[in-house]
């Protein structure tokens, strides 16, 4: 599959992958809903109000397709896919705590309705239930896998935390943070699926070095669409980034390439975060040429993540993880 950036995005068929597998998707959120369940009342209605917000389920959907790619016959796949979610979520609500978000998925978050204290401590909640999940697997890779994701996840945001407002962060600060904050979840999620399968090490390394690049691509073209979708299609608002202080590739690039004048004011404006100079940003960011910079990076790495996946044994379900390789980049929202 040759990935392009110019291919409208009507072109890659993310539908037909949730089509593929929407019969185990079904499966795995009425396991996730019965799992949430809690008898403090508090518990089900963020849990709920997060359940219901929706979203691609893009990670625990690589869990199911990367076990049937390796060859997985039984069930457990829908157990891993769920506490893969339950991390993810876990992850959401901290960092709108964190980044103080008003707004995800077009929808308030939850601490904008019930408080940063009820969505830290159900966070919480949901990182116990998923490690629960992981025991009933009993499979002590699948532990151990997660133990060291979840760890470095949490590396992930105090990096972040690290870099808010910090001009001077560069690409590979960057990269180190996104590879922690989202990629190695992507590929925990790919390798969980190989482990299931029992797969030889070769497909379990080809499946987790996919879903680390797939990680990659995703945010960074996450990145490029702050700056170029809306509150509408993107569920946040332009410039959400940029009003957080977090000086992402695009930001990055355009500060290391635009004229001297320009630059100082870029400068300042990621030290004291706000939208006030939005205009003049997207003005620098288009001026430098970042946006298309931003994305060649983000197809590089799609493609990277095509090219992992040769050892696996052709199938819908390889195809499927191919397919999402150019989505990543393809994407609107």
């Amino acid at each position: 599959m040759n990935l392009s950036v110019q291919r409208a995005p009507e072109s890659i068929s993310f539908a037909d992958v949730q089509a593929l597998v929407r019969e185990d998707m079904q499966k795995v959120d009425a396991l996730i809903r019965r799992r949430l369940g809690s008898d403090v009342m508090l518990v089900n209605q963020v849990a709920e109000h997060i359940v219901a917000a929706g979203g691609k389920r893009l990670r625990p959907m690589l869990v199911l397709l990367a076990a049937r790619a390796a060859g997985y016959q039984g069930v457990q796949h829908y157990q891993a896919a769920a506490i893969i979610e339950f991390i993810h979520t876990a992850t959401l609500l901290h960092d709108d705590v964190v980044d103080e978000s008003g707004l995800r998925r077009g929808r308030e978050t939850a601490n904008a309705l019930f408080g940063n204290a009820a969505s830290v401590l159900v966070g919480d909640y949901l990182y116990s239930r998923s490690f629960q999940l992981m025991v009933e697997l009993d499979r002590m890779r699948i532990m151990q896998v997660l133990a060291d994701t979840t760890n470095a996840i949490a590396e992930g945001e105090v990096l972040q935390l690290m870099h808010v407002g910090n001009p001077d962060t560069d690409e590979a600060a960057y990269l180190r943070v996104i590879e922690r904050k989202t990629a190695v979840l992507f590929s925990a999620a790919c390798r969980i699926g190989a482990i299931l399968a029992d797969a030889p090490e070769a497909i379990e390394k080809a499946l987790a070095d996919y879903g680390m690049a797939l990680g990659y691509a995703f945010q960074i073209a996450d990145d490029v669409l702050d700056y170029t979708s809306d509150a509408q299609t993107m569920g946040k608002n332009v410039g959400d980034d940029l009003a957080e202080g977090k000086p992402t590739l695009p930001l990055i690039h355009a500060l290391r390439h635009a004229p001297a004048d320009q630059a100082q004011a870029l400068r300042r404006v990621i030290e004291t975060g706000g939208l006030e100079s939005l205009d003049l940003v997207i003005a620098a960011i288009r001026g430098s040429g970042a946006l298309d910079y931003t994305l060649r990076r983000a197809t590089d790495y799609a493609q990277q993540a095509l090219t992992a996946l040769a050892p696996i044994a052709p199938g819908a379900e390889t195809s499927a993880l191919e397919l999402l390789a150019e989505y990543a980049i393809s994407r609107s929202s």
